[in-house]
C-alpha cells in the first residue's frame, strides 16, 4: 500500500489583501492535485500521493513548485510541510520557518515528534496542557510513554484515546476535496475623508441593496458575509459572518451588514471605502428559507419580486430605497420622476449588555 504524503500549505497573505487571492492560491494548488482541502483564511492540506508519479518528483520537489508559482505569480510566499498524515503537517508546518519546506518520512515521525512539548500537539489547548504538564506530562514523549488507560482514567474515553492516538503520530482523517468557494463583492470609494456614520450607513445599504440583486440575477445564494472599511491611513477592518440561512433576499442582507457594520464600531472614523462582499455561494435551488408567519417579510419579498421586475425592463436604479435616492439625488433612467418607490430598511437595533 503507498504511504501517505499530505502537503500542508500556508500562504503568507498581508493584512487588506484581496479576498480572490486565496481562491487564486488555491486554484493554483489544485493544478498541482484535485484532492486540495481548503483551510480559510490562509492555508490548505493537499493530498500529493498519486501526483508524486504523475509529476516524476519526490515530495520536496513538488512543495518546491507550489512555492515557486505562488511566489512568481501573486507574489505569495508559501510556507510547506509534508507529512503521512494531516496532524504531521499542520504541526510541521507551525514549526516550519516562513517560505520554507519541512518534510517528515514515515520513519522520522516518533523521533521528530517525541521532544516537542505537549501544548504542539494537535488538539491540546491551553487548559489540557497545564493539565498534563500537572501530572508531568512535558513532552509528546511522555504522553506516548503514559498507558491508554491511564490517559482514559485522568481525561475521559474520547480525549484519552485521541491524546494516545497522536501522541503516537496516528490521525486516519483524508483530505476531503472541495469546491473553492466562490464569493461577489461590490464597494464605493468616497472622493474624501467621511466621518459620518449617516453616510456610512448609505453606502452600506447601497452595497446590500446591488449585492443583492446580482445574487438573484445569478440565481445564487450567499451563505456568509464580509464588510471591509479602508481608512485615510491605507488601513483596513474586516468583520465576516455566516447568515442563519443562505439567502438572495435584499432584507436579511441587509441587516446583517448593518451589524457587520455595527461591529466595527468606528466612532467618527475616518473612512475612504466600503466593501461588502458575499460569500459561500451556492445555487440558489439549494437555499432554504425559514417560513414566518410576520406579513410584513410577504410584502418584503412582493415588492423586491417588483423591484427586481423594473430593474430587468429599466435598468439598475429603476427602484431605490428613498434614503438612498436623497443621498445620490439621481432618477430611474426611462422613468421619469419615478426616483424612488421603496422605503429604506432600518437599521438593525444594537445589543447592549
Amino acid at each position: 500500500m503507498t504511504e501517505r504524503r499530505i502537503l500542508h500549505a500556508h500562504f503568507h497573505l498581508e493584512r487588506g489583501t484581496e479576498p480572490d487571492l486565496y481562491g487564486q492560491l488555491l486554484a493554483l494548488a489544485e493544478d498541482i492535485t484535485p484532492r486540495v482541502q481548503p483551510i480559510p483564511p490562509d492555508a490548505a492540506h493537499l493530498d500529493i500521493t498519486g501526483a508524486l508519479r504523475y509529476w516524476q518528483r519526490d515530495a520536496q520537489a513538488l512543495a518546491a513548485l507550489l512555492r515557486l508559482r505562488a511566489l512568481a505569480l501573486y507574489g505569495v510566499q508559501v510556507t510547506c510541510a509534508i507529512a503521512p498524515n494531516r496532524m504531521l503537517a499542520a504541526m510541521a508546518a507551525a514549526a516550519t520557518a516562513p517560505g520554507t519546506t519541512t518534510v517528515i518520512e514515515h520513519a522520522e515521525v516518533g523521533h521528530w515528534l517525541r521532544p516537542r512539548p505537549v501544548a504542539a500537539l494537535y488538539g491540546v489547548g491551553p487548559a489540557t496542557a497545564g493539565k498534563l504538564r500537572t501530572y508531568g506530562l512535558h513532552t509528546i514523549g511522555d504522553i506516548a510513554d503514559t498507558p491508554a488507560p491511564t490517559l482514559i482514567r485522568l481525561f475521559g474515553a474520547a480525549m484519552g484515546r485521541a491524546l494516545h492516538a497522536h501522541a503516537h503520530g496516528q490521525d486516519p482523517r483524508t483530505v476531503q476535496a472541495q469546491p473553492i468557494a466562490k464569493s461577489l463583492g461590490a464597494d464605493r470609494n468616497f472622493a474624501a475623508d467621511v466621518l459620518s456614520e449617516v453616510e456610512h450607513r448609505r453606502a452600506v445599504l447601497d452595497l446590500a441593496q446591488e449585492i443583492a440583486a446580482r445574487l438573484r440575477d445569478g440565481k445564487q445564494a450567499a451563505g456568509a458575509l464580509a464588510l471591509s472599511v479602508r481608512y485615510a491611513d491605507g488601513t483596513s477592518s474586516t468583520r465576516s459572518r455566516t447568515l442563519p440561512e443562505a439567502t438572495a433576499h435584499t432584507h436579511p442582507l441587509t441587516s446583517a451588514a448593518y451589524e457587520l457594520y455595527d461591529l466595527l464600531g468606528l466612532q467618527r472614523a475616518r473612512v475612504r471605502g466600503i466593501s461588502l462582499r458575499a460569500q459561500d455561494l451556492r445555487p440558489a435551488t439549494r437555499a432554504s428559507q425559514q417560513l414566518t408567519l410576520d406579513p410584513a417579510d410577504d410584502r418584503a419579498l412582493a415588492v423586491e419580486a417588483v423591484a427586481d421586475l423594473a430593474r430587468a425592463r429599466y435598468g439598475p436604479g429603476a427602484i431605490r430605497p428613498a434614503t438612498l435616492a436623497v443621498s445620490t439625488n439621481r432618477t430611474s433612467p426611462g422613468i421619469p420622476g419615478a426616483t424612488t418607490l421603496l422605503p429604506a430598511l432600518p437599521p438593525p437595533e444594537r445589543n447592549r449588555p
